[in-house]
């Protein structure tokens, strides 16, 4: 069994930053990648950014130049640093991880319970 515990989110106005932190912990071998996703309400969950256990990270096109996205593989946990925070960043933002249990198991996803990012004045 894998936990993705993600905190950091809350209300900020334009313009702000927050930072957001999901860490992974149970059964875990290897991550390949770990990432965020957002929902915002009655819309799709959106690539927010992702990372690979090496380092190469991609970004959805509303977030690209605001936000980065980090690691520390050793406490295989995940960042987002969100600066210039626009209203439209507000949603639940989801945490993710592909990543095996054991070294002959597949890659499996991982989900965490999402935190609330709300850009409001």
């Amino acid at each position: 069994q894998v936990q993705l515990v993600e905190s950091g989110g809350g209300l900020v106005q334009p313009g702000g930053s927050l930072r957001l932190s999901c860490a992974a912990s149970g059964s875990i071998f290897s991550i390949n990648y770990m990432g965020w996703y957002r929902q915002a309400p009655g819309k799709q969950r959106d690539l927010v950014a992702t990372i690979t256990s090496g380092g190469s990270a991609s970004y959805g096109d509303a977030v690209k130049g605001r936000f980065t996205i980090s690691t520390d593989n050793a406490k295989n946990t995940v960042y987002l640093q969100m600066n210039d925070l626009k209203p439209e960043d507000t949603a639940v933002y989801f945490c993710h991880a592909a990543l095996r249990n054991t070294r002959r198991e597949p890659v499996r996803s991982y989900w965490g319970q999402g935190t609330q990012v709300t850009v409001s004045a």
